[in-house]
């Protein structure tokens, strides 16, 4: 089968097209967000919006990531419809009601969000040695105070930062800390991200799509993707 060029921003069709080609199976706009891709929309610069656009006067690719709006793309909608988005400093910017719509034919994904995904995809279909030896590994180690202000940074309104200082280990006891990884420092400390991820979850609400979009979209997440998606099967969610 002739190889399929995929471009900066694939359009729904040419992104199927081409995971279909990597996988093997079919895609459709649903299975792409369920499994965690973002959506993007180009918004031409509007006066009305300035502050939005800060110095992009030719407009900017829009995320589409809120729950409510991907849930209705994933559920067949016959356009598109922003509420809540990104402006271009990635700053979460509500939209006054009722949002932005758009053609669905303007959405688009982005070449490296794929990239990742299929590269996930093949990692989880390693033979069952290969997904003990990763869940082994993250069973000691966690990740750095950084690579959480990253990952999940964007998603809380509390200072996560500081409350990663906090002696609580964010959730109470040591909550998301792996036990010991503080002695010499508490920024030397490392954190479980199936732990915080599910406790960002239900204490402060944030939306499972974004947590799991996380754990395909950042490479020290990649080898905890067998644990957070085993963990979830078992919850249900």
């Amino acid at each position: 089968m002739t190889d399929i060029e995929l471009p900066f921003r694939a359009t729904t069709a040419e992104a199927c097209a081409w995971l279909a080609l990597q996988t093997g199976t079919p895609w459709t706009l649903a299975a792409m967000i369920d499994n965690g891709l973002t959506p993007y929309v180009w918004l031409d610069y509007d006066a009305a919006f300035a502050d939005m656009f800060g110095d992009a006067n030719g407009g900017y690719a829009a995320p589409i990531f809120f729950e409510g709006d991907t849930a209705r793309l994933a559920a067949g909608s016959a356009d598109v419809l922003i509420t809540i988005t990104k402006d271009v400093y990635k700053i979460v910017t509500r939209l006054p009601p009722p949002g932005f719509r758009r053609e669905l034919h303007e959405l688009r994904f982005l070449k490296k969000e794929l990239e990742r995904l299929v590269a996930r995809l093949k990692r989880e279909a390693e033979p069952a040695p290969a997904v003990k030896a990763a869940v082994a590994k993250e069973s000691q180690a966690g990740i750095s105070r950084e690579q959480v202000v990253i990952a999940f940074g964007g998603m809380v309104r509390i200072n996560l930062e500081q409350a990663l200082d906090g002696a609580a280990g964010v959730f109470g006891d040591d909550g998301a800390r792996v036990k010991g990884s503080a002695r010499k420092s508490k920024k030397q400390a490392l954190w479980n991200p199936v732990t915080l991820a599910l406790g960002l979850n239900d204490l402060y609400r944030v939306p499972m799509s974004q947590l799991k979009r996380a754990f395909g979209a950042h490479e020290f997440l990649f080898d905890w993707n067998g644990q957070w998606n085993q963990t979830l099967a078992l919850l249900g969610k």
